[in-house]
């Protein structure tokens, strides 16, 4: 039989880097990025523009329900009231949310570490939850006796439980097959925490960061609500009561929409803390090529 000769075996050269397709910007932010931002704020507008044009159509009394433009010229007018009483009500918010992070992280710790711990004292953090805050702040102001503590304390309280549940769920999702391997090299406890259930919990702490940075606006709000201080050193919430016991519900509106716009900016400082932590090595911020 006649030879036959190999067949010629095409290669691409392995050696050479790899192409990589750099994606279209606009104003120095991805193109993909554009919708995400302008599809909202068209529909923000676009409701806006809707409630302005029925107010002015139906000729409804600023006293019932104002309109945007109003709204917006009241908050300008009204800037130096709101905007201390915004400050007052951030600033319990972000000092709740601080003490929660640092007691729910130390706890969840503490959980991880022993069954023990966590089985006893884990239902009371549920029980502390799953209470109505506007049921015992009342109970809180009166033992306290200090405004600001009472407030911190009710905000606090809000948002404690979804940063501890969440970390807790974390340290103990770590990967069983690693924790063998900790084990077999002789890992200490401290460097089986640190370098395996640390990271591993990290996506879900910064899950309920991103839920407890709201609630403890939310707490804070409730707690004026029920506090009902007044005076120079008053929250968003007490100019909420006030304007509506004056009936300048413009303001009361302003109020409320400052309130509203601090939990979105919150909200988003949180989840852009997440993506610049995660974005290199969890799948939940890794961008799909597909």
């Amino acid at each position: 039989m006649p030879d036959t000769a190999p067949s010629p075996v095409i290669t691409i050269g392995d050696d050479a880097p790899p192409v990589v397709v750099q994606e279209r910007r606009i104003l120095g932010v991805a193109a993909s990025t554009w919708p995400k931002v302008l599809m909202p704020l068209l529909v923000g507008l676009l409701s806006l523009a809707v409630w302005e044009y029925l107010v002015r159509r139906n000729g409804i009394p600023p006293y019932i329900l104002p309109g945007p433009l109003l709204i917006a010229q009241t908050m300008v007018t009204d800037w130096g009231t709101l905007s201390g009483s915004l400050w007052i009500t951030l600033s319990i918010s972000l000092a709740a949310l601080s003490v929660a992070v640092l007691l729910g992280v130390t706890l969840s710790v503490l959980f991880a570490q022993s069954k023990w711990v966590e089985l006893s004292f884990f239902p009371y953090a549920v029980i502390l939850q799953v209470t109505p805050i506007v049921a015992i702040a009342p109970l809180i102001i009166i033992w306290v006796n200090d405004v600001k503590l009472s407030l911190l304390i009710c905000a606090w309280i809000v948002a404690f439980f979804p940063i501890l549940s969440n970390t807790t769920l974390g340290l103990n999702s770590a990967d069983h097959n690693l924790l063998n391997l900790f084990q077999l090299y002789k890992a200490t406890r401290f460097q089986t925490l640190l370098h395996l259930r640390l990271p591993s919990a990290l996506p879900y702490f910064l899950g309920g960061l991103k839920i407890s940075g709201g609630l403890s606006l939310i707490g804070a709000v409730v707690a004026e609500f029920v506090a009902g201080t007044g005076g120079n050193q008053s929250g968003l919430a007490y100019r909420i009561l006030e304007s509506g016991y004056q009936l300048r519900i413009p303001r009361m509106f302003a109020a409320l929409f400052m309130i509203s716009i601090s939990g979105i900016v919150i909200f988003l400082c949180l989840s852009m803390l997440s993506h610049l932590v995660l974005r290199r090595w969890h799948e939940s911020a890794l961008k799909r090529e597909n």
